[in-house]
């Protein structure tokens, strides 16, 4: 599952960021292939703790595997990635997501603040193979702009097909239509303007906070365009994402104790969920068993499972579409049982 990569570079993108670059052996090379907009997963023990985080791959065609890293304040594992040197090593899953183009001809890329890590990736390898791209970007000042010489030179490489807008939110500029947040309101305005053609593209791709994504897609629909062209990920932090608590359901069955069971690489292993137990993740750890996650707020499908017995409920849900959810998908994050019995197998396609 995770993989000992060697840090190539680490390379200041601004006060509070950084990109780390990996070198990957060419044995395992196949596994770290990557479609852009997707993300690794880091694993490290802090201060005694083993910890998990995901970070969006930043690179450009070509380029060394580099993600982006911003740092949190009180976050340890942000905190330990940001002190990483080249000729350290880390533990790497190889990359997963669903935050991919599938081939668009003209993108309109919405971001803000880390949201940019995914795009500039998504970015790179659409003008490369002829697409059109205009990025609408915000932060709250110039300095704050991570990747900011790599969008210039995207910029200055791809000219005329490849539009650029910063919005400042805490810095004036000197067209009024880009100083503010990146909302609802703020891309209604840039596409009515004509900076964004929205209508014209058939890619509408949102990365950053939750609720900008929820005002941006609100807005973005209410200009007519059609939902299956619409692709998002949510950027939360640690303990910000918001669930919904157990039902009186999954308290009942959890009191008496569960019996779970799992598939996973052809294996099947037993444990109980209990009474103290949020997920069936925290259930397995507790256990000793390990099994995949990375975010643990329902946003990226490591630990999707598919539900063979039994059934279970999640806490949240960002990343399951209604056909998975129909065919008995869920994610073991947030998967709290709501039966005597359940098993999980993670060896579903």
């Amino acid at each position: 599952m995770f993989h000992e990569l060697k840090v190539a570079d680490r390379r200041a993108e601004t006060e509070d960021a950084v990109a780390i670059s990996f070198e990957v052996p060419d044995e395992i090379a196949g596994l770290f292939a990557y479609r852009p907009g997707q993300y690794l997963t880091l694993r490290a023990k802090v201060d005694g703790q083993d910890l998990r985080r995901s970070y969006s791959i930043a690179s450009l065609p070509g380029e060394r595997l580099t993600v982006g890293v911003k740092k949190v304040e009180g976050g340890a594992f942000s905190t330990f990635a940001q002190g990483l040197a080249p000729g350290d090593r880390v533990q790497v899953m190889p990359p997963e997501g669903r935050f991919t183009d599938p081939g668009c001809d003209r993108l309109v890329l919405i971001a803000a603040g880390s949201g940019i890590t995914p795009m500039v990736s998504i970015a790179g390898a659409a003008l490369a193979r002829g697409a059109e791209v205009t990025l609408v970007y915000g932060n709250r000042r110039a300095d704050t702009i991570v990747f900011r010489e790599t969008l210039e030179a995207l910029k200055d490489r791809y000219l005329g097909r490849f539009t650029l807008i910063h919005v400042l939110s805490r810095e004036p500029q000197d067209v009024a239509l880009l100083s503010g947040r990146v909302d609802g309101e703020k891309i209604t305005r840039l596409a009515r303007s004509g900076a964004v053609d929205l209508a014209g593209a058939d890619g509408v791709f949102l990365c950053g906070p939750g609720e900008m994504i929820d005002a941006v897609e609100a807005a973005v629909l209410a200009l007519g365009v059609a939902p299956e062209r619409i692709h998002h990920e949510r950027f939360f932090m640690a303990g910000e994402v918001p669930r919904l608590p157990k039902s009186a359901e999954a308290e009942a069955v959890a009191a008496g104790g569960v019996e779970v069971e799992v598939l996973l690489d052809g294996a099947r292993r037993r444990f109980t969920y209990a009474a103290g137990d949020d997920t069936v993740i925290a259930a397995a750890e507790r256990a000793g068993l390990e099994l995949p996650y990375s975010c643990r707020g329902g946003m990226c499908c490591t630990c999707r499972c598919k539900v063979e017995e039994g059934s279970a409920e999640m806490a949240v849900n960002y990343s399951l579409e209604p056909w998975e959810l129909e065919a008995g998908f869920t994610l073991a994050c947030q998967s709290r049982p709501t039966s005597k019995k359940l098993v999980l197998d993670f060896d579903a396609a």
